[in-house]
């Protein structure tokens, strides 16, 4: 029976420190396993201008107020900082957390914030061409920079992309998250399966995620070969979802 993860990953906008705050210490004292944010600078729903907060200065603060729970962006977009920086940042918080950060990565989507932010939004193509460049510097870099990482920091690449983002998936990454449906997702991960096997990758080292949609079946995506379901929240925090996933997972006994 494979091993499932249950985490949330929680809007940073719309809300406060201390309630973030509060939110993520809450998420851990579940029981989750994995806790995470996203990377915009602006809010995604609601009012357009209401509170919002940046992602990896938010990672830093995660990290210090957890001390179990895997921490990551769901996802970091690659358009907004230098690979070496990340690269850099991602191994700091490595070191701050103790080993728990997980890096999370897409090419990014959201076009205001690179309008607003001075950042050219080009086309869909050059915004996967220059993930795939970032992503080779940033795993160099962890071999080279001083101190190292604490231990081989996982990548997550986000995306259902069946030529570009499922063969970087194959390629460099330890997790694949999807937003695909449970119609899909088991398309989309065949796809990966054979990308895997074009570059000489056991597909079993792919941890399989998802944000499930309100109504679908868990175990209908287990049969899939998802293992890890990442419900997403924004405030007020609503953690009933979650709270079912952790009395489902323990009922089935994979904890």
């Amino acid at each position: 029976m494979p091993r499932i993860r249950i985490g949330v990953q929680l809007h940073p906008q719309h809300t406060t420190w201390e309630s973030f705050a509060a939110a993520v210490r809450h998420a851990e004292a579940l029981g989750v396993d994995t806790v995470w944010n996203w990377d915009h600078f602006f809010p995604l729903y609601g009012d357009p201008q209401g509170n919002h907060f940046e992602a990896w200065t938010l990672l830093t603060a995660m990290a210090m107020i957890t001390t179990r729970v895997e921490i990551g962006c769901l996802v970091t977009c690659n358009s907004y900082r230098n690979p070496a920086l990340l690269s850099n940042m991602a191994k700091t918080v490595d070191h701050i957390s103790g080993g728990r950060l997980i890096l999370g990565m897409g090419a990014g989507w959201f076009e205001r914030d690179y309008k607003e932010y001075g950042y050219p939004f080009g086309t869909a193509p050059e915004r996967l061409r220059a993930l795939k460049e970032a992503l080779p510097i940033i795993k160099r870099r962890w071999e080279v920079d001083v101190p190292p990482p604490t231990r081989p920091i996982p990548i997550l690449i986000g995306g259902g992309g069946e030529q570009v983002t499922l063969r970087l998936v194959a390629q460099y990454a330890q997790m694949w998250h999807s937003f695909s449906s449970l119609a899909t997702i088991g398309h989309k991960s065949a796809v990966l399966d054979q990308w895997c096997a074009r570059v000489g990758r056991d597909p079993q080292e792919i941890e399989r995620s998802v944000s499930p949609r309100p109504g679908e079946s868990l175990e209908a995506y287990v049969a899939a070969g998802v293992t890890h379901f990442i419900f997403g929240m924004g405030e007020p925090w609503d953690f009933a979802p979650v709270e079912a996933a952790l009395r489902w997972r323990e009922g089935r006994g994979a904890t």
